[in-house]
C-alpha cells in the first residue's frame, strides 16, 4: 500500500488552551496509539489533504523530530460547519502484527449484462480487510467480466491469500440490474415474437 509522509512536532501540553492555540495557528492536534504509550503531536492542516480528501487508502509515515512511526488513520474529527480538521487519531503499525482497515473497491473488465443495457450498481465501495502491513492492498479489484443481466458479484469471489475479508459471504459487492429500457425492449421483443404466431393460428 502507498504511504504518505506527515512531518510534525511532539506536543508537550495537551490541554484545551494549547489545543485551541494549535488550531488557531493552522495545525491539527493528533494522537498516535498502538505503542507502549500514546504519542501526542501536531502537524500543519495542509499536510493531511492528500490523506483525508481522497477515496484512496494509504498508510502514513509520521516523522517527529528524528523519530519515525508507520501508522494508519484511525479516526478523524471535523468541524460540522466549516469541515476544518479538528483532531486525528492514528494507530501504529508493526511488521509482525495484522491490522484491520478499509480499502476501496476498483471495478475491472466489461460486463456482458451492461453491454445489453443493464445498470451496473456498486453496492460496496469499500471493504474491510485484515492483513500484515506489507500485504495491505491499495484497492481490491472486482472483475465484472462474468456478470450477465441480473447477476451479482459476491465478496467470496474476491478472496486472497494475502489478506482476509471481514464480511459475511452473502455480501454483494456489485450487481447488474435490469434497466427499464432493457425490460421494455425485452417486452417489445416478446410481443413481436408472439405476433407472427398469432397470425399463423388465424
Amino acid at each position: 500500500m502507498k504511504s504518505i509522509t506527515i512531518k510534525g512536532s511532539e506536543r508537550e501540553s495537551v490541554g484545551k488552551v494549547a489545543t485551541k492555540a494549535l488550531r488557531n495557528a493552522g495545525a491539527v492536534p493528533c494522537v498516535l496509539y498502538g505503542g507502549d504509550q500514546p504519542v501526542h503531536f501536531s502537524a500543519e492542516e495542509k499536510a493531511f489533504k492528500s490523506l483525508v480528501y481522497t477515496p484512496n487508502a494509504h498508510t502514513v509515515a509520521i516523522e517527529l523530530e528524528g523519530k519515525s512511526f508507520n501508522a494508519i488513520l484511525q479516526d478523524i474529527q471535523v468541524h460540522p460547519v466549516s469541515d476544518k480538521i479538528l483532531h486525528i487519531d492514528f494507530f501504529q503499525l508493526f511488521d509482525d502484527k495484522e491490522i484491520t482497515m478499509e480499502v476501496p473497491v476498483k471495478l475491472s473488465g466489461v460486463s456482458p449484462g451492461v453491454l445489453l443495457g443493464g445498470d451496473l450498481r456498486l453496492n460496496t465501495r469499500r471493504l474491510k480487510v485484515k492483513a500484515l502491513p506489507a500485504n495491505l492492498p491499495d484497492y481490491i479489484e472486482a472483475n465484472i467480466s462474468s456478470l450477465e443481466m441480473g447477476n451479482k458479484l459476491y465478496v467470496t469471489k474476491l478472496v486472497s491469500d494475502k489478506y482476509k475479508l471481514l464480511h459475511p459471504d452473502n455480501t454483494v459487492v456489485c450487481q447488474v440490474r435490469i434497466s427499464r429500457a432493457a425490460m421494455k425492449a425485452a417486452q417489445e421483443a416478446a410481443k413481436a415474437a408472439k405476433a407472427p404466431a398469432a397470425k399463423k393460428k388465424k
